[in-house]
């Protein structure tokens, strides 16, 4: 955390918020509401955290007006409409930048590629012929940017990140610690008992405004290249194959896996651990929760689930005895028996009737 402290009206105006209390109150940077003390913000966005806003040491709060109204033992606010919102924005402020800029004495550059003059690139960074690497990016060490890769503007690549594929990042890209893209995509054909390794001709194309977590691969694609859209933001340990397209502001979270040649859509939400098989289209704004599985194209936006929820041991067992007896039954059994417990509630349903 940066130690500059800042007015409390300065970062209401940051925010496009309201200041109220002490304008001139110094604050050194956002914490908890349980660890905050005097010279902290905090920011409270639902009921709940209430009585724990009132018990906080924070020297003022980022509410909504309503929220503000029910803190009557606190003074000082900066009131928005969207409290998260306004701490997310107030995180660049106090954020410990790099502002360190230039070439270190051990990274290699190839003399073809154009670096920046206003770029960093770290100790051990490799860059092959005819790269590109825009304006205000950092490339942290031991990195890897192979032949004919671009970088936009405003990027920050972590260190041992790869590169390769000929593939083109956007502006304002994040892409974290041991991430590789554009690798070799899972391609074989099977023939006599062998697998045939296909070459992978395609690339890799990130828009601007995308975010990938540590230890991603994504594989370029086999002929057409794999595409992130605008603001797909990408959680730690995600698997996106080769050829796959993913649509704008799209979310995934850690260890979900996509197999290739598949597309899904903008605003989509994969949650933690999702497993998407290959060739199937995802449409707009679709949800799916933790660890499901999707094995067939999905038309309509919504959320979806396939994963089993938690259930203590022994009752899990037992469900999943019930689930094997069920899946002995033919299901033309089970809808005849059915029928016949229909028909017995209705005949003494009758019977009652009859007896009023």
């Amino acid at each position: 955390m940066n130690h500059q402290k800042l007015q409390l009206a300065d970062l209401a105006r940051l925010v496009q918020g309201e200041c109220i209390g002490q304008a001139d109150m110094q604050l050194r940077g956002l914490a908890s509401l349980e660890h905050a003390i005097s010279e902290d913000l905090a920011f409270v966005n639902a009921d709940k955290y209430l009585e724990q806003a009132e018990q906080s040491q924070a020297g003022a709060l980022i509410v909504t007006a309503e929220l503000k109204e029910q803190l009557t033992t606190k003074q000082n606010f900066i009131v928005v409409a969207n409290p998260y919102l306004a701490f997310a924005i107030l995180t660049h402020v106090f954020e410990k930048k790099q502002m360190q800029r230039g070439i270190e004495s051990t990274a290699q550059i190839h003399p073809s590629a154009m670096v920046a003059d206003d770029a960093y690139i770290g100790h051990y960074v490799v860059i092959g012929e005819n790269c590109v690497v825009g304006s205000n990016t950092v490339i942290q060490s031991h990195t890897q940017i192979d032949n004919q890769v671009e970088i936009g503007n405003d990027c920050f690549i972590d260190a041992h990140v790869t590169i390769t594929g000929e593939a083109k990042i956007g502006h304002r890209v994040r892409i974290h610690a041991n991430t590789v893209i554009g690798s070799e995509g899972f391609g074989f054909a099977p023939y006599q008992g062998k697998w045939y390794r296909i070459a992978q001709l395609g690339s890799v194309r990130i828009a601007d405004d995308v975010r990938i977590g540590s230890n991603c691969s994504i594989d370029r694609g086999a002929l057409d290249d794999t595409i992130l859209e605008q603001g797909v933001i990408i959680d730690n340990l995600v698997q996106i194959a080769h050829n796959v397209h993913i649509g704008k502001n799209t979310a995934i979270a850690a260890k979900c896996g996509i197999a290739g040649s598949t597309s899904i859509g903008k605003n989509c939400i994969l949650a933690g651990a999702c497993g998407v098989a290959g060739h199937l289209h995802i449409a707009d704004n679709v949800t799916l929760t933790g660890m499901s599985m999707v094995t067939n194209n999905i038309t309509e936006a919504g959320t979806y689930s396939s994963g089993m929820g938690l259930l203590p041991n022994q009752q899990w067992k037992r469900t999943v005895v019930r689930l094997r007896q069920l899946a002995d039954v033919p299901l033309t059994q089970l809808v005849k028996r059915l029928d016949h417990m229909q028909s017995q509630i209705e005949s003494i349903e009758s019977t009652f009737k009859l007896r009023k």
